[in-house]
């Protein structure tokens, strides 16, 4: 990989109108081999980039005694050791451009797909990734990587994801470690996010894929209103040579208003036959959903294996985007087939079937929405028991949506823990509980989520469809800042159906 000097930074920054002052005197010709925000990763040849609300001065202090050699920043600090800094109008969109600058573009060289939406990303992330890698070990070639809310692989490790985007910097690290591991694929998971600070700027996506939008991540922390929310969306179609939109999506007419942006963009549906793809004659046949697929160039009957009549509308923006980019069918069909999400739409059962559990990582309205009238649907004599909880301090709204549409279908709610961060658990249930109690629902609060899944198998009778959502198979709790270590839904699940087994 290409190094760059503190001159060459300087430079970019002030060819991009985002320089405020160069205080670099002395260390112009210092190679950066090191960028970072994180002063535990700092080390010799680094720059350092201050960032943030929460942003302490110990901790550029800290990165310079581990070798720092220059921090970017939009203030000067009083340090004991005086480091070379520049200043920037804007530390975000600075960091993208950064970051981009660091790593040397590394999306320019893969096929890149983006997937934005309120509720599906990170299953149609999967359903490409399941595509593309059908494909590329046909060819003789490495599985693609992947971005996602659930985890991260780019060649060079596996991790379990904390955010569904990471920041530029992390992000076109990944990026270039799959360049340079040979793979040819990503597809990530877009987030308002990180369209809203930047952390995709100075990027393109072959393809960008859009599912639809609800009310979501409204908080003083994350979007003030609705409309900063969708705006930020949005942005994704302005960095696209491809769009695919869901004709089906809510504020339809104003989405392809900005859908305008895109190079170019194709339409998907499930319901208007006037969609460049459009599926139709939907229908379960046992644990597989079949439906067809009509355009301009096929029209063809597509299996799914994963639960969920709602996951038509993601394998269908997977088989359009597929499409245009070239994928033979025969791999879209298999990819679609064997499909899976770790945690998404996982399906237990006990053995006399009397008890079945569906793990999700549904957490917000929409999501909520489409799983419980489509469980409702699939499986019409059981009676349904929800287990969830909502985070602490953010998408305030979600407590109202999924205690109401929870209280609606569920013969029973338990409410959990769910990453609480500063606040008490009691406070964020019992603010959960008032949506469901008005639906007529009872409701149970049981802090610890393994508690509450043990507690809703051996309570329940007759027929009962467990979903118990929001984690899927995540194995970490966050408690104030740190991440706790804990068994995912999916290990309590079998957990607990095994002990109703033997019992």
């Amino acid at each position: 990989m290409q190094y760059y000097t503190v001159k060459d930074y300087v430079e970019l920054l002030e060819k991009r109108g985002m320089l405020l002052e160069n205080r670099v005197e002395g260390e112009e010709d210092h190679v950066i081999r090191n960028l970072t925000y994180n002063s535990k990763e700092a080390g010799a040849d680094t720059m350092f980039i201050c960032k943030g609300a929460a942003f302490k001065m110990t901790y550029l202090r800290e990165a310079v005694e581990r070798g720092a050699v220059c921090y970017i920043s939009e203030k000067t600090f009083d340090l004991e050791q005086q480091v070379p800094c520049i200043l920037v109008k804007d530390i975000r969109e600075a960091m993208s451009v950064l970051a981009n600058f660091f790593y040397n573009r590394p999306w320019e060289n893969l096929v890149v797909t983006g997937i934005g939406g309120t509720k599906g990303k990170s299953t149609s992330a999967y359903y490409m990734k399941a595509v593309v890698d059908d494909y590329m070990e046909a060819l003789g070639k490495k599985e693609s990587a992947v971005i996602s809310s659930i985890d991260i692989y780019d060649g060079k490790s596996l991790v379990e994801s904390h955010i569904t985007t990471p920041e530029a910097v992390e992000l076109q690290q990944h990026l270039r470690n799959a360049l340079d591991c040979g793979i040819e694929y990503a597809e990530m998971e877009v987030s308002s996010q990180a369209l809203k600070y930047h952390r995709v700027d100075d990027m393109r996506f072959d393809a960008a894929i859009f599912l639809n939008i609800s009310e979501d991540h409204i908080s003083p922390i994350e979007h003030e209103d609705f409309e900063d929310y969708f705006t930020s969306k949005m942005r994704m179609f302005a960095k696209a040579d491809r769009a695919f939109v869901n004709l089906d999506a809510d504020h339809i007419e104003r989405i392809l208003t900005y859908a305008k942006d895109a190079k170019e963009y194709f339409t998907f549906s499930t319901k208007n036959p006037e969609a460049d793809f459009y599926a139709y004659n939907i229908r379960k046949d046992g644990h597989e959903t079949l439906f067809s697929v009509k355009c301009a160039d096929f029209d063809e009957e597509f299996v799914l294996t994963m639960p969920g009549l709602f996951n038509v509308e993601n394998a269908l923006g997977v088989i359009a985007a597929a499409t245009k980019l070239g994928i033979p069918r025969e791999y879209i069909h298999s990819g679609l087939e064997r499909a899976r999400s770790s945690g998404r739409m996982e399906l237990y059962a006990s053995r006399d079937k009397s008890k079945i559990a569906i793990v999700d990582y549904a957490h917000n309205k929409l999501s909520f929405e489409k799983l419980f009238s489509s469980m409702k649907e699939e499986y019409p004599d059981y009676d349904i028991v929800a287990i969830f909880g909502c985070p602490g301090k953010k998408a305030l709204i979600r407590r109202r949506d999924l205690g109401t549409v929870a209280g609606q279908y569920a013969k029973k709610v338990y409410l959990v823990a769910e990453d609480p961060g500063y606040e008490p658990v009691a406070d964020i249930s019992a603010d959960i509980a008032q949506y469901v109690k008005a639906q007529n629902c009872p409701y149970e609060m049981i802090e610890d989520r393994g508690e509450a899944i043990k507690a809703a198998i051996e309570s329940s009778e007759g027929k009962t469809l467990f979903l118990v959502t929001g984690k899927g198979a995540e194995t970490r709790q966050k408690y104030g800042s740190d991440y706790l270590d804990c068994p995912s839904d999916v290990d309590y699940v079998k957990k607990y159906l095994a002990e109703y087994d033997e019992r």
